[in-house]
């Protein structure tokens, strides 16, 4: 049991740090999971864990959800903001809707994960080195302040995420600065469209396998979740605070590394 307890800690940890950073939190899960031995855990302690993701993002943003939700009948800017995230997140749950098993079943293995980690640093790199996206001075704006078309672009961009590898907030990060987004604006706006987004596919998938769990697994399962939730909330804090003066360029480095270090350990027999 004590092993057990281990081994779902370090997993949350790794679902909550990564989650949020562009980075790939299924990309880092796939192999976490390949090291640790616990491919046979499957899919539902990865749907725990990031429940606690997607309550960690509603906590620290509740002031604000409550606030447009509590607004929307009368306030223009609460509805164009909740317009917004629904223009974000339509393109990348209607696919996800139409092809998500399809892809699970062809995509999800350290090879891709590798690849798509590879690909994704050399796209940060290449962005960070175009002069029009060099960081911007002064206030970045708000939410509400984001574009029918920017919003657009940046749920087209997020389709990428559904391959492993890719990353959620990478992908609706870099769609956003290339659509003329501040970075730290890129990345809010990559956070609230993670609550309806990765919320509604969690609870859709926690709805169809609730039903299977024993008292032993829904307590591992269960601190899971809750230590996803402190993980990935001491993210947000720290991704917020680093893009409002940083570029991305080392995140690109990281993936690159990474995806190279996956490659290696596959070819040596460490990751099967």
């Amino acid at each position: 049991m004590a092993d057990d307890v281990i081994k779902v800690a370090i997993l949350a940890l790794v679902e909550g740090v990564t989650e949020f950073l562009p980075i790939s939190s299924t990309g880092h899960l796939i192999v976490g999971k390949a090291l640790l031995g616990l491919n046979g855990m499957g899919a539902i302690f990865e749907i725990f864990i990031q429940v606690g993701a997607v309550l960690a993002v509603v906590i620290y943003y509740r002031k604000t959800l409550y606030g447009q939700s509590t607004r929307l009948a009368d306030s223009p800017d609460a509805r164009r903001f909740w317009s917004l995230v629904a223009l974000g997140c339509a393109p990348a749950a209607a696919v996800g809707f139409l092809a998500g098993e399809r892809i699970g079943q062809l995509l999800f293995s350290p090879q891709v994960v590798a690849l798509s980690l590879i690909a994704g640093g050399v796209v940060f790199l290449l962005v960070e080195r175009l002069p029009t996206f060099q960081p911007r001075q002064g206030d970045p704006g708000s939410i509400t302040d984001i574009t029918l078309r920017q919003a657009l672009a940046v749920g087209l961009v997020q389709i990428l995420a559904l391959i492993p590898g890719a990353s959620r907030s990478g992908s609706s990060i870099i769609g956003g600065i290339l659509s003329g987004l501040d970075r730290r604006l890129a990345t809010e706006f990559s956070f609230y469209l993670a609550i309806p987004l990765l919320g509604g596919a969690t609870l859709y998938r926690l709805a169809t396998v609730i039903h299977t769990l024993g008292v032993g697994e829904l307590f591992l399962l269960l601190l899971g979740a809750a230590l996803s939730a402190v993980f990935a909330t001491m993210s947000i804090e720290w991704l917020l605070k680093y893009v409002s003066s940083n570029s991305l360029v080392a995140f690109g480095y990281y993936r690159i590394v990474a995806g190279l270090l996956i490659l290696a350990a596959i070819s040596s027999g460490l990751i099967a």
